[in-house]
């Protein structure tokens, strides 16, 4: 995707002429997205899809549209912040209505939500560095020793893939949940189940290219926004498909329902804030 086209720099020559900050500021960004999305995994781990990503994904998202917003200012801020406002009480209702459904497992819970915040504050900051080595003005002429979106997402992949080697292992020595696991038995696992999560990766890695690519017409803040949406897909997943909220009462079905909705406006206000 970085060769094709008439206008920008091919993808070699644009790495080749790539200044050396703006090539650790990209594979900054993904050794703090790798070490965030391990977190999130922990607790999705201990509270399930349905919540671990609407707090911590949600909390990133707010957090990471201020941090944009101000890095590199676009977009009607009246609209951004009203968006962002509505976001962080759909994120309020979640974590209520995921409160109101536990009985026996209090600890267990803020456990999940504690580590889910983390993971939030933490990935907040991951897009601020990869945008920050890119020409956010100008992608088919970019300044010299900037990177295209192409290449920040390549070197932000090096990142997140190096960075894996330390934060994973800590993961699988130090587990939030069962024993410990050791890394011989990474191998044990069939080529199937390695593949499902290599699919995983592949399309993550192309909506991220898609939203680094959006970020010079709508801004890294509205992009960035934008691309956290991914937090209502993943709700949905934990409450329809996996059954997250099965048993839970009425309320946490009525709050999640308000969650839902107030997610999908304020992300239509950030969209309206971009036009």
């Amino acid at each position: 995707m970085g060769s094709i086209g008439a206008e920008g720099r091919p993808f070699l020559q644009d790495l080749a002429q790539a200044g050396s900050s703006n090539i650790w500021s990209a594979a900054l960004g993904g050794i703090i997205f790798n070490a965030s999305n391990i977190l999130l995994s922990a607790a999705i781990a201990l509270c399930g899809m349905s919540v671990a990503f609407p707090v911590g994904v949600g909390l990133a998202l707010v957090l990471g549209v201020l941090v944009n917003y101000f890095s590199a200012a676009k977009g009607d801020p009246l609209y951004i912040f009203l968006g962002v406002g509505l976001i962080v009480i759909a994120i309020l209702l979640n974590a209520i209505a995921y409160k109101k459904a536990q009985t026996d497992k209090k600890k267990l819970t803020s456990k999940g939500i504690f580590i889910a915040i983390t993971a939030g504050v933490i990935m907040a900051f991951f897009y601020r560095f990869v945008a920050a080595s890119m020409d956010l003005n100008n992608f088919a002429n970019p300044e010299v020793g900037k990177l295209t979106p192409y290449t920040a997402v390549f070197i932000f992949s090096i990142g997140v893939f190096v960075s894996n080697f330390v934060f994973n292992t800590i993961a699988m020595k130090r587990p939030v949940e069962g024993s410990p696991v050791k890394i011989s038995e990474y191998f044990r696992g069939n080529i199937k189940t390695h593949m499902v999560g290599v699919l995983g990766g592949m399309i993550w890695c192309l909506g991220q290219s898609f939203s680094m690519i959006a970020s010079e017409k709508a801004g890294a803040a509205i992009s960035y926004g934008l691309g956290q949406g991914a937090t209502l897909v993943s709700a949905l997943w934990g409450i329809l498909i996996w059954k997250e909220f099965k048993g839970a009462p009425k309320v946490s079905g009525q709050l999640n329902l308000g969650m839902f909705i107030l997610f999908v406006i304020g992300l239509g206000l950030l969209i309206y804030a971009g036009a």
